[in-house]
């Protein structure tokens, strides 16, 4: 059994909620990464912050990046997966939420983040297509 620990991207960073869009946009600079998991004041995971949503929904939508939180954006339940679930509960979750970003955690702690890229390294190519059918398509 492959698990969400042995795919993942380890060291995954977190945001807090309170913090404003142009400092997601510089930490995500910093590491090379599009996404951020986003927590709250009691370190919960309350969301996912992407560069798509800082450009769509506040620069293109008028709105200063400093002084427009993370949290001000974040909608939704967060979606996340333990560290020891197997792959096919990663790709149920994933697929039935139409989501390419999954934070994983370990004893209520994020310790890492499966991506697309994660998905492609460690499953077959029938796997990926399937994947990629039922996110971007909605089957």
């Amino acid at each position: 059994m492959t698990t969400a620990k042995e795919i993942m991207h380890p060291g995954a960073r977190a945001i807090p909620a309170t913090e404003t869009l142009d400092r997601a946009a510089q930490l995500m600079r910093e590491l090379n990464v599009g996404a951020l998991p986003v927590h709250d004041v009691n370190d919960r995971m309350c969301g996912i912050i992407t560069d798509r949503d800082i450009v769509t929904k506040c620069i293109a939508a008028g709105r200063d990046p400093s002084k427009v939180t993370c949290g001000d954006l974040c909608e939704g339940t967060p979606r996340w997966i333990d560290a020891g679930a197997d792959v096919s509960d990663v790709l149920t979750e994933m697929e039935s939420h139409r989501i390419k970003r999954l934070p994983v955690v370990e004893d209520k702690k994020l310790i890492g983040i499966i991506t697309e890229a994660d998905l492609a390294r460690h499953l077959t190519d029938e796997q990926v297509a399937e994947f990629v059918e039922r996110v971007y398509a909605g089957s």
